[in-house]
C-alpha cells in the first residue's frame, strides 16, 4: 500500500484510535521521513514515543544481560535484565527503527518482540504499539532480506515523496520560506536519491539546509553541490522581489509584480509564509489578485491554507473565507482538493 506522509499520518492515527496493535512495517527510500511521521502522530495522540536503531544493536544490547541471582536452596539462576530503553508502562509507541539494516541475527532477536511482544525475561507492556520502519532494496541501501516469517507478520505501508504533504509539514515546523519557495518552483528536487555522492536532496536533508541557510550557510554540505548550486542562483532572485512587508500591511498599490516565473514563485509562496494574520492574508490576496493570473492565485492559496491548517489558526482560515466570495471559493476548492485526495 502506497502512501503519502499526510496519508502514512493519518492511517497511524486510524489504528491507535483502533487500538489496533497490529505489527506495522513502514517502507521508503533514506531521508523521506518516515521516523518524523511516527513521532508527530505519537506526539499528536498523547503517547510516549521510544525510536530503537536495530542497525546499531547487538542482540544482547535488545534481549539484556544474564544476571546470576541466588534461588535461596542454596544454588542459583540466571536471570536477563532487560535494557533501560525498553517501556515499563504507560502507553505511547515502539518504533524499531532500520530493521532491515540489522544483521539476520539482530532481525531474529527483534522477530520475538514484534510477533511475541516479548524479549528474554522482558514484556512489552499492553499500552504500547510495535511499528517498524526499513529502506527498500531498489535504494541501494545496505539492508538484509527480511525473513518471511517476520514479514508476514507486518502490516507493510510504502511511503513516497509527495510535494503537497511535505509542504504543510514545512509550515507547520517554520522551515525558511526560501527553501519552501524553491521546491515549489523545482519541486522534483525534494527527492533526488544519488548513491554516488554522499549528500543528496531529501526531505530530511532540506529540513538541515533550512538550518545552515537560516545560519548563513552554505546548503550543499546537506543537499549536494548541484542542488545547492539552483538553490543559491534561486536566492539570488530575492533580490527582484517587491517588499512583501508593505503588500501584507496593504499598501503595496504601487508595487508590479515581477514577470519572470521563478521570481513569482518567490513572492507568492513568501507572501503566504509571512501572512500572520488574517488581514494579511487577505491583504496579499487582493494584491495578486490585481497583479498575477489565476494559477499565482491557486497557489497562494493552497500554500497558505497548508500554512494555517499546519499551525492551527483554522480561525483565520474561517475569517478569510468569510470575506471574499473569489477567496472564499479557492479557499473551498483548495479544502476540497486536499480531503479527496
Amino acid at each position: 500500500m502506497s502512501l503519502t506522509a499526510t496519508e502514512l499520518q493519518t492511517y497511524l492515527s486510524a489504528l491507535i484510535a483502533g487500538e489496533l496493535k497490529l505489527s506495522t512495517m513502514i517502507w521508503g527510500p533514506p531521508g523521506i521521513g518516515k521516523s518524523a511521521v511516527v513521532a508527530q502522530v505519537a506526539r499528536e495522540r498523547g503517547l510516549d514515543f521510544v525510536d530503537v536503531r536495530l542497525s546499531q544493536l547487538a542482540p544482547t544490547d535488545l534481549r539484556g544481560l544474564p544476571v546470576p541471582e541466588a534461588d535461596g536452596q542454596g544454588g542459583g539462576v540466571s536471570k536477563w535484565y532487560p535494557p533501560e530503553f525498553l517501556p515499563r508502562g504507560g502507553h505511547g509507541v515502539l518504533f524499531l527503527d532500520e530493521v532491515n539494516m540489522a544483521p539476520p541475527t539482530m532481525q531474529g532477536m527483534a522477530q520475538q518482540l514484534i510477533l511475541d511482544r516479548r524479549v528474554g525475561s522482558y514484556v512489552l507492556p499492553d499500552g504500547w504499539f510495535v511499528w517498524a520502519a526499513g529502506n527498500r532494496k531498489e535504494d541501494r541501501a545496505s539492508v538484509f532480506d527480511m525473513p518471511a516469517p517476520l514479514a508476514n507478520r507486518f502490516l507493510h505501508l510504502t511511503v513516497r515523496p509527495d510535494f503537497d504533504s511535505w509542504r504543510s509539514y514545512a509550515l507547520g515546523r517554520g522551515l525558511h520560506e526560501h527553501i519552501i519557495a524553491f521546491l515549489t518552483f523545482r519541486p522534483e528536487l525534494l527527492h533526488r536519491l544519488d548513491p554516488q555522492q554522499p549528500a543528496w536532496p531529501s526531505p530530511r536533508a532540506w529540513e538541515m539546509a533550512s538550518g545552515l541557510h537560516r545560519a548563513g550557510l552554505d546548503v550543499a554540505p546537506a543537499i549536494g553541490e548541484a542542488a545547492g548550486a539552483e538553490f543559491s542562483a534561486f536566492v539570488r532572485l530575492y533580490e527582484q522581489l517587491p517588499d512583501l512587508g508593505i503588500v501584507l500591511e496593504g499598501r503595496g498599490g504601487g508595487l508590479r509584480l515581477p514577470d519572470e516565473p521563478s521570481v513569482r514563485y518567490a513572492a507568492v509562496v513568501g507572501l503566504a509564509a509571512r501572512a500572520g494574520s488574517a488581514d494579511a492574508a487577505y491583504h496579499a490576496f487582493t494584491w495578486l489578485a490585481d497583479s498575477a493570473g489565476p494559477e499565482w492565485l491557486q497557489l497562494y492559496v493552497a500554500t497558505l491554507v497548508s500554512k494555517f491548517q499546519a499551525i492551527g489558526q483554522l480561525g483565520d482560515l474561517a475569517a478569510l473565507v468569510a470575506r471574499d466570495e473569489r477567496l472564499a471559493a479557492l479557499v473551498e476548492g483548495t479544502l476540497a482538493m486536499s480531503e479527496g485526495g
